[in-house]
């Protein structure tokens, strides 16, 4: 057995889809409706990276973003702003540039969002991205040899870019669980990846038919618990892709709190990649349709 089946059967849970969809049915029936309230929509919109990840994607609207983010507090005082700003490589000195806010700048990198390149020109562009700007850095594993068992591949390519990611740049490793499709796959995954150093472990890329879901959301917190209670190590968490009204948003945040506590329930420990769930959570907080971003 290679170190890495060793480490998957030392947190072997024997997760079904099934129990998974089950568990997560019995939370939000108990628990969604005493979180779906003003304070914790408030709290989701403080977590949120605002995204922008579009091949049309110009200077000009990168910058109206940062403006935005710039004039948040003014237009709404006593609203949390959101978390960081996730852009592409390309797009982070304009970010860098017209940012006034103290709040992260996260690009996504190597080889977003495939991952299907040399590991070379990955580490390249987090470096460059880095060099740029950027504060936090989101890769995706490379599924394909996951799903082939080449453990150790993914490993030393993540190991390779978590290098390139010293402190205090952030690792933010993305899963894309839509692909891994079962929850033995998602909880693996994840194992994988906190072994090799991720300071966030995210789902999706939000460029596939299935992005985030609160069963994902579950092994991967389930996962995180393990690993924190084994290893003492506190990996943080992001939903992304699809995660886009008020109700999804309560939904992820219900279940991280039944898992993980209020210990994650801050945007130093828990984000939600988005672009439209900004204005959906403003709407709700405010009771009147809200386009602010």
């Amino acid at each position: 057995m290679d170190k890495f089946n060793e480490l998957f059967a030392q947190y072997d849970r024997h997760l079904t889809d099934e129990q998974v969809k089950a568990e997560v049915k019995n939370i939000l029936d108990s628990r969604f409706a005493e979180n779906n309230n003003p304070e914790v929509w408030k709290q989701c919109l403080h977590q949120i990276d605002l995204t922008t990840l579009n091949g049309n994607d110009t200077v000009a609207k990168v910058r109206t973003m940062a403006e935005k983010v710039n004039g948040f507090a003014a237009a709404y005082p006593g609203i949390p702003n959101v978390a960081a700003i996730c852009v592409y490589p390309a797009m982070v000195p304009t970010v860098r540039e017209y940012l006034k806010e103290n709040i992260g700048i996260a690009a996504v990198s190597a080889g977003f969002p495939a991952s299907q390149t040399f590991i070379e020109v990955k580490v390249a562009e987090t470096l460059l991205a880095i060099q740029a700007g950027a504060t936090e850095i989101d890769v995706v594993i490379s599924v394909g040899k996951f799903l082939e068992g080449r453990y150790q591949e993914v490993y030393d390519e993540l190991s390779e870019l978590r290098e390139a990611c010293k402190a205090p740049v952030h690792m933010k490793v993305i899963l894309e669980t839509g692909d891994l499709k079962t929850a033995e796959n998602i909880y693996n995954a994840s194992l994988l990846a906190m072994q090799a150093g991720a300071d966030f472990i995210k789902t999706s890329t939000g460029k596939i038919a299935v992005n985030a879901t609160p069963e994902a959301t579950y092994v991967m917190c389930l996962a995180i618990r393990d690993w924190y209670e084994k290893t003492g190590v506190k990996v943080s968490f992001k939903p992304a892709g699809g995660v886009s009204t008020t109700e999804e948003a309560v939904q992820h945040y219900t279940i991280v709190k039944e898992l993980l506590g209020k210990d994650w329930l801050n945007n130093s420990n828990f984000r939600f990649g988005a672009s439209r769930l900004a204005n959906n959570l403003l709407t709700s907080i405010l009771g009147t349709e809200t386009k602010y971003f």
